[in-house]
This record gives C-alpha cells, structure tokens and sequence, in this order.
C-alpha cells in the first residue's frame, strides 16, 4: 500500500484524487493540506511515502515548501503536481529537492503509474516537462560547445559585454584598442554565426 499527502490549496481538486487514490487498488491518500506551511508542521510525522506537491499557493510556494521538507524529512518522495510547464519553474523544483514533474492535465492511470515509478525509485515526468528538461541540456551543451571555438581573449571581450561595459571600457579593462575589439566581434560572429551583439551574448551565456 503506497500512502500519499496532497499539499494544494485547491480543495475540490485534493479531494478528487484523494477519492480515486482512496478507490484504486494499492494505494491510500494518507492526509491533505492546504498550505505549505500546514505541510511543513504535520508531513515529518505523517511520513508518507509520496507527496504531491503544488507550486502555487497562497503564502509559502511549493518549491520552497519542497526544500524544506526535504530537510526535515528526507525520505519522502515529492511530485510536483501542477500547471506550470516553464523551464524555469521545471529546474527549481528539481533543484530543490522534487524527485518527479507531474502537470495537472495527465490522465488518472497516468498519475497512479508516477506514484508507483517514484515510489520505485524513479523520477517521472510529464512528457513535455521531459522534452524541455532534454532540450535544456542540448542548449547548454551547445552553449560549452561554442565557447570552445573561442579563444581566451575573444571570450573576454563576450564576458565583458555580458556585464553590459561600452568599447571604451572593455578597451580600458583588457588593455587592447577599439579596432581590436571590433576584430574580436567580428570572429566572435562568424564563430557563433551570429549577426549583433545582443545574439552573441545571449548564445555565449547558453540562452
């Protein structure tokens, strides 16, 4: 029997998947809680298994919620279960401590599979939620790959334009001359097959 706390502020979702959690063979809803500060207090000792964990709630989010709580229970097993599908939400959460990303329009066998992956060792994942978290790691990869055609200096002069510095100021820091810096963008272009400086940035930053 796989037992499972819901955190999410909204109450007639709770209890519908508390009801199909409570129907379903093997599993059992252990609690429900509608903040991340009333799941912070009561889940240590409730010791679930899983946790489903929203993001959006009033006070306390979820992802700061997920932190805490692994600290102060390490063995639970938390899902995200929730509608935001941005890369940024996505890595926080991971980072933080969730062992799985779940979006809230999956199918109910769909959720009862998560649960059992996650409780097995797994991490699941919504499948767009996996694609953006494979096309993060290309991006990045590529991003290493393009600086490794850039020489140290021209990477100096992108780490300088990064941090927003004018021609002049980049000249003063690394002692070279306008021409000279022109030169550089110039390769740094044709390397990165960009066409403006704010392409170049962007890309060497891995955006």
């Amino acid at each position: 029997m796989i037992s499972v706390s819901i955190v999410d502020d909204e109450k007639k979702l709770c209890k519908s998947i508390a009801t199909f959690l409570d129907s379903s063979m093997g599993f059992r809803c252990l609690s429900i809680y509608g903040s991340a500060e009333a799941a912070l207090k009561h889940l240590p000792a409730d010791r679930p298994d899983v946790v489903l964990m929203d993001i959006n709630m009033a006070g306390m989010n979820g992802i700061e919620c997920v932190k805490q709580l692994k600290v102060l229970a390490p063995q639970i097993q938390i899902l995200m279960l929730t509608v935001y599908e941005d890369t940024e939400q996505i890595f926080k959460a991971l980072a933080a401590g969730a062992t799985g990303y779940l979006l809230k329009r999956l199918e109910p066998d769909e959720l009862l599979q998560a649960i059992r992956d996650v409780h097995a060792g797994g991490s699941p994942m919504s499948n767009s939620i996996a694609r953006k978290v494979v096309a993060s790691f290309q991006v990045a990869n590529v991003a290493g790959e393009n600086k490794n055609l850039l020489t140290a200096r021209e990477q100096a002069v992108l780490d300088c334009l990064a941090q927003g510095l004018a021609y002049k100021q980049i000249g003063d820091q690394l002692n070279i001359s306008i021409n000279t810096i022109r030169t550089h963008l110039r390769h740094i272009y044709e390397k990165l097959h960009v066409q403006s400086r704010t392409e170049a940035v962007a890309k060497y930053l891995g955006h």
